[in-house]
């Protein structure tokens, strides 16, 4: 039986959670989902940095870059941090170096893990059906905002653990975080993307004039692609969701 936990927040992702099991990294709204569409998009890789300074170092070499703080485009960038920008043709076959106030770091604490994976509501399925391919025990590492738990991030890994139930036959066996964020997805399934528009996270970006994108990022099964840490880069894997042994 796999067993999976949750870990609320970046803040509480230590090694001893991480090392020698399968990580999922979630940042709904959106840097985990702007990861997802950049690399359903065509992007070659996405390289995730924590810091202004590492990604201009980068953008010296001639390499995009993309990113924000506060929710905000970095002056400078190339891009911000919103999946609309990255759905652009411009990207086919180019890498982008990302930073994010939350999402990018959360995926440099997960690689102690020995598999990361980047999800959200887009890719929910398809990134469940890859981490059981690893065989490994599973932890659901929630970025959170500034340190502290955000429900959007919450409810996705509820609706992942809903995933791997369905793809097994079988409930995981699942920390207090996981059982509880099971069943507050299991709540609002049906109406996921009200439940994520009313989020802390959700009302401010709505609040910023970007509902629509709120609205995209609750978008569930939308697309194949999982994004797979290979050394500092995420690459598209593409594996379709299937019943595992």
């Amino acid at each position: 039986m796999c067993h999976v936990a949750v870990i609320p927040s970046v803040q509480e992702a230590g090694a001893d959670n991480l090392v020698g099991k399968t990580a999922i990294v979630i940042d709904v709204l959106r840097a985990t989902s702007t990861m997802i569409t950049a690399l359903a998009s065509g992007c070659a890789g996405i390289i995730p940095v924590e810091t202004v300074c590492q990604a201009r170092e980068y953008q010296a070499e001639g390499i995009r870059i993309g990113g924000e703080r506060g929710g905000r485009k970095i002056p400078g960038f190339d891009y911000g941090n919103s999946p609309f920008e990255y759905m652009t043709p411009e990207l086919q076959g180019k890498i982008v170096v990302m930073t994010t106030t939350n999402g990018t770091r959360a995926v440099q604490k997960a690689s102690r893990a020995s598999h990361v994976i980047a999800a959200a509501m887009l890719n929910g399925r398809a990134a469940a059906a890859r981490a059981l391919a690893f065989r490994r025990d599973i932890v659901i590492v929630c970025a959170g905002t500034k340190d502290r738990f955000s429900l959007e991030n919450g409810l996705c890994a509820g609706y992942l653990i809903h995933e791997i139930e369905r793809l097994t036959g079988e409930m995981p066996e699942l920390d207090d975080m996981g059982l509880a964020m099971r069943s507050a997805y299991l709540q609002v399934r049906e109406r996921i993307a009200e439940a994520i528009l009313s989020s802390r996270n959700g009302k401010r970006l709505a609040r910023a004039g970007l509902q629509e994108e709120v609205m995209y990022c609750s978008r569930t099964n939308a697309v194949e692609v999982v994004p797979v840490l290979e050394g500092n880069m995420l690459i598209a894997d593409v594996l379709k969701p299937q019943l595992l042994p």
